[in-house]
């Protein structure tokens, strides 16, 4: 199973300010941007991957640079590992690891039957199976329309809930299948499941905290003229670091005479960034990707 690293050369070039510098890839996936990063370095530089996937960091033992170290935990702890001012650059790949969606056993996918599970560290925690037959009505709905901005959320929540009359959901072409036979619209480009598998892994891996607790801890670790990229590849996670860069307002008492300050702490020095054509024609699942870069003042 073969990983296409998106934007790989446009990423790694706005990455590195300096040869010698820390730097931080925060989704090793099947490392694709890490060694591209780490043929860029010197000797003298460092480059800290990392992943909650056990399975991304075993694959991570192909790479024997000694400036290179790989943690098996999520992005949302750079803060242990890295003090204030210490990073010269952090890139985020936001994408869904090929090799998960290929993976029958991992349960991300409704093009292959597996287990109903799509946790990202399947050491940890609880599938989605285990909460998809206990959650309630309410809950399902507020997922798929929080998640996954599914207009066809009720249907699917009430096949859901029938079906779990009925037996239990534990498998992703049972979720699938069902999600087909009560779509109303038949003949889409996108399987009618997209939506409602996009939210389901979206929360059972609490990704969008995730995101902005890690984006805070970047912020604050990244040195001046240090930059953070960031790969994303929904509307959700885009809007989300739009926002977390924006200028900070600082507002005063309508009676002390003074306009609102902005604190400005980046600078975004390249935004909605594309895969080119032959990139999306050799890696179509990277169609939907856009990256923007940020800058520390």
């Amino acid at each position: 199973m073969l990983h296409f690293p998106v934007l790989l050369e446009e990423s790694v070039e706005f990455l590195i300010s300096d040869l010698d510098g820390s730097y931080i890839d925060c989704t090793y996936g099947r490392g694709g941007h890490s060694q591209k990063i780490l043929s860029k370095l010197s000797n003298k530089a460092s480059l800290t991957s990392f992943d909650k996937d056990p399975e991304a960091c075993n694959d991570a033992k192909n790479i024997s640079n000694k400036n290179f170290s790989i943690k098996n935990n999520s992005f949302s702890s750079l803060k242990s590992y890295f003090s204030a001012n210490s990073v010269d650059g952090i890139l985020y790949d936001l994408g869904t690891c090929s090799t998960h969606l290929e993976d029958a056993s991992r349960g991300f996918s409704f093009m292959h039957d597996g287990p109903l599970d799509m946790r990202f560290n399947n050491k940890q925690g609880s599938p989605l199976s285990k909460w998809i037959n206990s959650a309630s009505y309410d809950d399902i709905l507020n997922i798929l329309y929080k998640y996954g901005d599914e207009k066809h959320g009720k249907l699917i929540t009430k096949a859901i809930i029938d079906m779990r009359m009925k037996t239990e959901l534990l498998s992703t072409s049972q979720l699938a299948n069902l999600i087909e036979d009560c779509y109303p619209e038949k003949r889409k480009k996108l399987h009618p499941a997209t939506k409602s598998f996009q939210a389901f892994r979206i929360f059972i891996n609490d990704e969008l905290k995730e995101i902005k607790d890690s984006l805070e801890q970047a912020s604050s670790i990244v040195k001046k003229g240090g930059r953070i990229v960031v790969i994303s590849f929904h509307s959700l996670e885009d809007n989300l670091v739009k926002n977390f860069f924006k200028p900070k307002k600082i507002g005063f008492p309508k009676d002390i005479p003074i306009n609102t300050i902005e604190n400005k702490e980046f600078e975004c020095i390249a935004k909605k960034i594309r895969p080119t054509k032959n990139e999306i024609e050799e890696n179509p699942r990277s169609r939907s990707a856009i990256m923007r870069v940020f800058e520390k003042l």
